[in-house]
């Protein structure tokens, strides 16, 4: 069973036990939204997501160029691999590190 999330995403195909996934879990989604690159799949059902921001310096009236890096949770359902562009949402606590959840994927 799917719940609708209350966003304009597209839905996973496959079905997962997982119960922090919001699409089949109770995981409730809220907050900020972003959109990155993973980078890292090293821990199960974990990754890490990066994207590039700018900053303005006033002193020299420049930018420079910085990153953002995120623990994120990737429920079973999600097909996601390391390169591949995806949007990731705000939720409560999942661990320690983890306070995103990845609700969509665009493959690379």
């Amino acid at each position: 069973m799917k719940k609708n999330i209350g966003l304009e995403v597209k839905q996973p195909e496959k079905a997962c036990n997982d119960e922090h996934c919001p699409f089949h879990g109770m995981l409730v989604v809220r907050g900020r939204m972003f959109e990155g690159v993973i980078i890292k799949m090293g821990m199960q059902k974990t990754a890490t997501v990066e994207w590039p921001r700018l900053l303005y310096l006033r002193k020299y009236e420049r930018y420079e160029k910085r990153r953002s890096r995120l623990k994120v949770h990737k429920p079973d359902c999600i097909e996601a691999a390391v390169g591949d562009k995806v949007k990731i949402i705000e939720s409560r606590p999942i661990s320690k590190t983890k306070n995103f959840v990845i609700i969509e994927v665009n493959k690379k």
